[in-house]
């Protein structure tokens, strides 16, 4: 990666967004954590980022606003994680949060197909079965 990547994370629980930056920041991407709704419309308004990271913790309805919010200051994909048997909103992608290392490949994913240019020639293309909504 030549240049970090800007995340922003998303949480109502400070723990779950350590760990997520905890694994996300080795991997060079730019964290910025925000915990609850209004600090996150506040980062959302002050910075530019490539991706957005809605943590399971987050009740849907929050989530629907979030995202709208999102789409409106400073669009960027959105990244949900959710529970088995959560219900879904129509998110840009969507994750389990327990599985660490699909997470890191989804977000590898994401970011790739937003910046093709710095796809590296042996990486492929998501198949069909990736967790981007259609």
């Amino acid at each position: 990666m030549t240049m970090n990547k800007r995340i922003l994370s998303v949480s109502y629980d400070r723990s779950l967004l350590a760990t997520r930056q905890m694994l996300l920041e080795p991997q060079g991407y730019s964290i910025t954590s925000a915990l609850g709704f209004a600090e996150a419309i506040g980062e959302c308004k002050t910075g530019s980022f490539d991706l957005f990271i809605l943590g399971h913790s987050i009740p849907v309805k929050d989530k629907r606003e979030l995202m709208r919010m999102f789409k409106e200051h400073c669009p960027a994909p959105i990244l949900s994680l959710e529970r088995i048997g959560e219900g879904r909103v129509q998110y840009d992608f969507h994750a389990s949060p327990d599985e660490p290392a699909k997470l890191l490949r989804t977000v590898k994913s994401i970011l790739t197909m937003i910046d093709p240019l710095q796809r590296h020639p042996s990486e492929t293309e998501p198949s069909a079965s990736d967790s981007r909504i259609t």
